[in-house]
């Protein structure tokens, strides 16, 4: 007898677009974004906001892409950086990926980087945003 993985439960309904259903009834589909439930979330976010450095940062986008299948850009927005606001947080679009989801990890991000502005200084460093200066 095999164990089954937890997967999160269903949004409630109306209010998340994830497509979790039409996700579940395709045949060969990648269930893994399905196992980030309530208290890994949790662990996750907190990562993400007790950052360190870029370093750590993109290994933490590295790690979601390889145990979630969540593709996540972090890079400097198109126009001025003033705020962390101007940092482009950006998911590839990915069936299963809650709304809430969406929203709760550039939240996260962004409050770590607001904790270490200095990371978010090496970032728009590394996208040779200063070339000129």
């Amino acid at each position: 007898m095999t164990a089954s993985i937890p997967i999160r439960p269903p949004c409630p309904p109306g209010v998340c677009d994830c497509g979790r259903d039409a996700l579940l009834q395709t045949p060969g589909s990648d269930l893994r974004i399905l196992c980030l439930n309530r208290q890994e979330e949790k662990r996750l976010l907190e990562r993400l906001e007790n950052i360190q450095s870029l370093d750590e940062l993109q290994r933490l986008q590295q790690r979601m892409y390889e145990n979630l299948g969540i593709r996540l850009s972090v890079e400097p927005g198109y126009n001025e950086v003033r705020t962390m606001r101007g940092i482009a947080i950006e998911f590839q679009e990915q069936p299963g990926l809650c709304r809430k989801i969406r929203q709760s990890i550039p939240t996260a991000i962004r409050r770590g980087l607001e904790k270490r502005p200095e990371i978010a200084w090496r970032l728009l460093d590394a996208h040779d945003l200063f070339r000129d200066a």
